[in-house]
């Protein structure tokens, strides 16, 4: 008989719960229970799980690979798709071996190249990538010279965090003046030169910004599963142009994504943006963990999820060709159910409770944020 299979998501995005369905509906009809844990008591991750747990806040790196270790010894974890602390966790991987448990991440070192998007940018440019221009900036008068001279070549500057998720901190620069004009509508990335001078003038400390030129439309993520042999199982591109997405296999996307994935060791799964800077495709940014639109993906026939799972638990899918690409589609948001207090759910199974359990009333649903994909 078959055993079922526990896997455990720490504190990550609310698309991830169809990361969870994905999981459950895998094709191998193999059982699987899923373990989450998130700092928000409201995260519809903990809703959708088997079991949940609160995370402690405030714990350093090292506190919290402790937390992880207690977490997989304790729930019988055999696969843990780390995101919080994923560098952390990733250095100790003898460690979670030891007591069970395949870390579905890359190596410390993958891992630490792309923390930093300058040491990124260097990196993959040495192995024949192509980036976008850019400046590293700490204060006002870098990021002048770094703007002006985007100008000068006819560019829109742009800059964010040197290293971040997302597109958290990412703005546009104009030297339009502040008027009643922006606040009109919805906010935008926008932002007025003098103003971000001015506050970098008055900060108590210097920043670590990346700026570069505005690149243009389409945006390609290519999803990569990648094995612990350095390599790529599956590789396939997400396009995105305005609010119409779709699917891509053309070759100057996901070659040098694979370059990306093989040359540095990118194990399991890893996203790899890309835009372009003229007539040419341009690295925009390196996740080394699944994508929150990874999901998508199985408007091509594939479930990539199980896919890594099967890949960590040793068991290789072997190369992976997706059967059709699906039509284009968009993104719209929907409905998620949430704990009806903020007491995370316990399977009744469960011999050791951490939390008290309570059952959700049927009518107990809330936006979750999550989104959900229809064709256009």
């Amino acid at each position: 008989m078959v055993s079922r299979v526990r896997v455990w998501l720490n504190r990550t995005y609310a698309e991830n719960v169809f990361f969870m369905d994905q999981l459950r509906r895998n094709p191998s009809d193999r059982a699987v229970d899923i373990h989450a844990t998130h700092g928000d008591a409201d995260s519809p991750v903990l809703a959708a799980a088997d079991t949940a747990d609160l995370e402690p806040e405030g714990l350093s790196p090292a506190g919290y690979v402790e937390y992880a270790l207690a977490q997989c010894r304790r729930r019988g974890i055999d696969v843990f798709v780390p995101r919080m602390h994923q560098s952390a966790i990733v250095a100790h991987r003898a460690e979670f071996e030891a007591v069970g448990t395949a870390l579905l991440a890359p190596p410390p070192e993958a891992v630490a190249v792309f923390q930093d998007k300058v040491i990124a940018y260097e990196a993959v440019q040495a192995i024949g990538v192509p980036v976008p221009p850019w400046w590293r900036v700490r204060t006002a008068d870098e990021l002048v010279a770094a703007v002006e001279e985007l100008e000068a070549g006819g560019y829109k500057a742009c800059f964010k965090p040197a290293s971040g998720a997302g597109g958290v901190g990412f703005r546009v620069i104009t030297r339009s003046p502040f008027s009643l004009m922006h606040l009109n509508g919805f906010p935008t990335p926008y932002v007025q030169l003098d103003l971000v001078v001015d506050a970098l003038r008055r900060a108590d400390e210097p920043v670590d910004w990346l700026v570069m030129p505005r690149l243009e439309q389409p945006e390609v993520s290519v999803d990569c599963l990648t094995g612990p042999d350095n390599r790529v199982r599956l590789a396939i591109g997400r396009s995105k142009n305005g609010r119409r997405r779709g699917f891509t296999l053309q070759e100057q996307w996901l070659e040098p994504a694979r370059q990306i994935a093989e040359g540095f060791g990118l194990h399991y799964l890893s996203n790899i943006q890309f835009r372009m800077f003229g007539e040419t495709p341009v690295l925009m940014d390196v996740n080394t963990r699944p994508a929150g639109g990874l999901h998508q993906l199985s408007l091509c026939g594939v479930n990539v999820p199980w896919l890594a799972v099967q890949l960590a638990l040793g068991e290789d899918p072997g190369e992976v060709v997706p059967p059709f690409l699906g039509q284009d589609y968009t993104v719209v948001s929907g409905p998620r159910q949430v704990r009806p207090v903020s007491i995370p759910q316990q399977r009744a199974e469960e011999t050791e409770r951490l939390l008290p359990a309570m059952p959700a009333p049927v009518d107990s649903v809330g936006a979750a944020g999550a989104a959900q994909v229809l064709p256009l």
